[in-house]
């Protein structure tokens, strides 16, 4: 399409000062991170792009046929459903702010369906993978005692990394093996904690703890470095993985992939779902339904791996 001339403004620049007011008013009434806004902007500048090459209308003259095109287009690029959702889902962002401010009379993207996805599983861990992660850390430093008891304290209760970093003396019922825990929505819990963590709590607590701690300096946590502070999820997100390589584990995993392992072999040893559900704070049955598709497929994979005719 050829420039404007005069004072006629051309399709691709009118698009761009839409787009400016519309990220101007995402920032005020929902102040979105800069990183988001750039990500709305590209989404709709493509659109933008797209549209005064091939159509030569404007954003406020395509139709419902065009964004399926142009979201087309962006599938056959290589970009996969669940980026071309996020695409879809910018678009909308922006039709519905030209609706609300009288731009527009109807938004094209109203009769446009998301791409369906499914939901992508959890990377896990086999049992035996777990059992070499829990020897990986060096027990004669009190750093490695302190993280054979984290590995075996998330694998034990499945705790998101961030309850077990906060978790403080007075939520561990030693005597009881539970441990109470706030997780998200501030809704607590008790979680059992089997046998063999808490022999590993014991140790920690008897004799690395206190070597951390040092000069009888009292700390609530109950995980915490050698500057007497609390442990970071940081920290321990290095520790799981310098312990996965020396685990022989080559895949990416990280405090959460026990958390995994722990709802996946419970699954797989015969749990019922709603506990499963209950252990791990789920609000939603449906979150902890993934599971039985893990344990599905490590089924699948043994028979075919096992079976004469698998």
């Amino acid at each position: 399409m050829a420039a404007a001339s005069g004072n006629q403004e051309s399709p691709d620049g009118h698009g761009r000062r839409l787009v400016d007011a519309f990220l101007d008013a995402l920032w005020m009434e929902r102040g979105l991170s800069a990183h988001t806004l750039a990500a709305y902007r590209r989404d709709v500048l493509g659109l933008n792009r797209w549209c005064a090459e091939r159509t030569g209308r404007g954003l406020l003259g395509v139709g419902r046929e065009d964004l399926l095109a142009f979201l087309a287009h962006r599938h056959s690029e290589g970009l996969s459903a669940r980026s071309v959702a996020r695409l879809l889902s910018s678009l909308r962002q922006f039709y519905r702010y030209q609706l609300r401010e009288g731009r527009l009379a109807a938004d094209p993207t109203a009769l446009i369906e998301s791409p369906r996805l499914g939901r992508p599983l959890p990377n896990s861990l086999s049992e035996r993978e777990v059992e070499n992660l829990l020897r990986a850390p060096e027990l004669a430093t009190p750093e490695g005692l302190r993280d054979r008891a984290m590995l075996e304290f998330l694998y034990a209760t499945g705790l998101r990394v961030s309850e077990l970093v906060c978790l403080e003396m007075g939520q561990v019922n030693r005597s009881h093996g539970v441990v109470r825990t706030v997780g998200k929505g501030g809704k607590e819990r008790l979680v059992p904690v089997g046998e063999q963590a808490l022999a590993w709590l014991e140790r920690y607590l008897e004799s690395a703890r206190p070597r951390l701690l040092r000069r009888g300096v009292d700390c609530p946590a109950v995980f915490v470095t050698n500057r007497r502070r609390p442990l970071t999820r940081q920290t321990f997100w290095y520790a799981v993985k310098r312990h996965a390589r020396r685990a022989g584990i080559v895949r990416p995993i990280s405090p959460h992939t026990l958390r995994h392992a722990f709802a996946t072999h419970l699954l797989n040893h015969g749990a019922d779902l709603r506990v499963v559900q209950m252990l791990l704070g789920h609000s939603d049955l449906g979150t902890t339904q993934i599971y039985t598709h893990v344990a599905r497929a490590r089924l699948n994979e043994l028979h075919r791996r096992h079976h004469p005719r698998g």
